[in-house]
């Protein structure tokens, strides 16, 4: 992987749109194919800002992934399976994208990362890193610095918070590494062609 190869962005600075459903505000950070819109995307990686108790958009035939990115968290029901608090900053919760499910705020306005797929076509792994690592290959990689500065190997330019770099295409191994330690994490999301039969 090279990481010359990223599209750099920060999140401040990509526009910010109302929610499919008209109950909030996001702003997409990549999804594939390039120019698809929220009706025929294969993948899609975006920021969401909850000022206030509702439902989520419903994504039949979707997978999502959801981490607390700032703020207090939701609480996600969806009357039967679904019962999780979102009250972790990097943690991930998976879930269907046809499922009913309602957030109510934790206390204030939030903001998560939100990773969905085209179930049969994409999948996606999401994880955060706290100390040095390795992003394993894939068809195409997103990182996102939630907290501290993050050395990418091959770049001479760091990533800080709230910065990311996307690989559009298939990527070797990248090795990663806080700079400054103590309360850095790093958002990693692997996305590959779902070749399941």
């Amino acid at each position: 992987m090279s990481a010359t190869a990223a599209e750099r962005f920060a999140l401040e600075q990509l526009p910010v749109r109302a929610w499919k459903n008209g109950g909030g505000s996001t702003r997409e950070i990549a999804a594939h194919p390039s120019g698809a819109g929220i009706a025929d995307f294969d993948w899609r990686v975006s920021l969401a800002e909850v000022a206030q108790d509702g439902p989520f958009s419903a994504f039949p035939g979707v997978d999502r992934q959801i981490l607390l990115w700032r703020g207090a968290g939701l609480r996600l029901r969806d009357g039967a399976s679904i019962d999780h608090d979102l009250d972790r900053p990097g943690q991930p919760f998976a879930f269907d994208g046809e499922a009913p499910v309602s957030a109510t705020l934790l206390g204030g306005p939030t903001w998560d990362l939100n990773v969905m797929t085209r179930r049969g076509r994409w999948r996606a792994e999401v994880l955060t890193l706290r100390v040095a690592g390795r992003v394993e290959p894939a068809d195409a990689v997103l990182l996102l610095c939630g907290a501290g500065v993050w050395r990418l190997e091959g770049d001479a330019v760091p990533l800080g918070a709230d910065t990311g770099g996307v690989w559009r295409s298939a990527c070797g191994p990248l090795a990663v590494e806080p700079v400054d330690g103590a309360g850095a994490w790093l958002v990693v999301v692997r996305l590959c062609h779902d070749r399941r039969p």
